[in-house]
């Protein structure tokens, strides 16, 4: 094991992005990527099976591209770190087997973990060892929760999380509505810069009357998502032309507005001074600053990676590796399945 940290390679292939990192201790030598986002496009969502087999399709070339980049053999490698869940059945599979493959293959120990904790641990890469505890807001296509953050090798709580649909995925069903491109995310925001954030009074999913105690750090953007379609319908029947720039700001406002209040909420709650945001709806810029802003105001410290580590990458599973192999946990089994529905308090399996 080299004298700054062990080598390990990091394999991640839960939804539509193929990812190969590796890094040495908490550096970053490479982050291959590839994505099949554009096989999905014309389907308006991620379909399992193309992403499946365009896993098979890149891992051995992406593989070999990480290799290069960060100027390692295989055998260099101290341990292999893979998502085991929660993600695609199919696509984790391709990426479990793979791991399995390269560990048996190289004699090396095998980490299967948890994608979200692996959101998280990849800050590590940016702004250096978490600082424990602290308050973890998870955002993406497929996820919205917020998350206690004891340990990120071993103890992770839930907080709360999206009752339906998750952040990543309101965006992409709004976008349709206005017709932007998939996925939506990034031409929201896009699009939003030109949009006045107060034009339109959406709904705040889960912050008023009952729902406030009884759901008070979860999420639920269904509501949102439907009324911005009813708006746009009621426009388009009266013959009016639809505002795109304002529903997107206000769309967004919305959607920044209720997931730092109640992380922000629940920092101060649980006296914690140290909030992460991750997932790939991090990346969008009015969450970052409205984030930015409130814990400034509440005397938290924000820690956000760069857009780059945000989204599904391999980097950030070979950053939980690592942690796992410097903290001394005990390497997962080569038996270890594929787990759709991991849960995010199963950090490794």
């Amino acid at each position: 094991m080299a004298e700054h940290g062990p080598l390990v390679l990091g394999v991640e292939t839960s939804c539509d992005e193929t990812g190969v990192g590796i890094v040495r201790g908490r550096t970053l030598l490479t982050n291959a990527v590839a994505s099949s986002v554009d096989e999905h496009a014309r389907f308006g969502g991620v379909v399992p099976e193309v992403a499946s087999r365009a896993h098979l399709e890149a891992m051995v070339p992406t593989l070999q591209r990480a290799c290069e980049e960060a100027r390692v053999r295989l055998t260099d490698v101290d341990a292999i770190a893979v998502t085991a869940g929660p993600g695609l059945a199919s696509a984790l599979v391709v990426g479990v087997a793979a791991a399995k493959a390269l560990a048996l293959a190289l004699n090396r120990p095998l980490y299967g973990v948890n994608h979200l904790a692996g959101h998280v641990a990849v800050d590590v890469l940016e702004h250096g060892p978490l600082p424990e505890p602290l308050i973890a807001l998870l955002v993406s296509g497929g996820h919205s929760n917020l998350l206690m953050v004891r340990d990120i090798t071993q103890d992770v709580e839930s907080l709360g999380s999206t009752l339906d649909d998750a952040a990543g995925e309101a965006f992409d069903k709004v976008a349709r509505v206005l017709q932007l491109p998939y996925p939506g995310g990034p031409h929201i925001d896009r699009v939003a810069t030109d949009g006045d954030p107060r034009a339109i009074a959406f709904p705040r999913g889960l912050t008023s009357g009952r729902d406030v105690e009884r759901h008070r750090f979860d999420y639920s953007f269904s509501g949102l998502k439907t009324s911005v379609a009813r708006w746009v319908q009621q426009r388009e029947a009266a013959g009016e032309p639809v505002p795109v720039a304002d529903v997107a700001a206000s769309f967004q406002e919305a959607v920044a507005d209720v997931l730092t209040r109640k992380a922000v909420a629940a920092c101060r709650e649980h006296g914690v001074e140290d909030l992460l945001i991750g997932g790939g709806v991090a990346a969008n810029s009015r969450l970052r600053t409205l984030a930015e802003e409130r814990c400034a105001a509440a005397g938290i410290r924000l820690r956000v990676p760069r857009p780059a580590l945000c989204t599904d990458n391999g980097a950030m599973i070979a950053a939980l590796g690592a942690e796992m192999v410097m903290r001394g946990r005990t390497a997962s089994r080569l038996d270890l399945p594929a787990d759709s529905s991991q849960s995010i308090e199963l950090v490794q399996v």
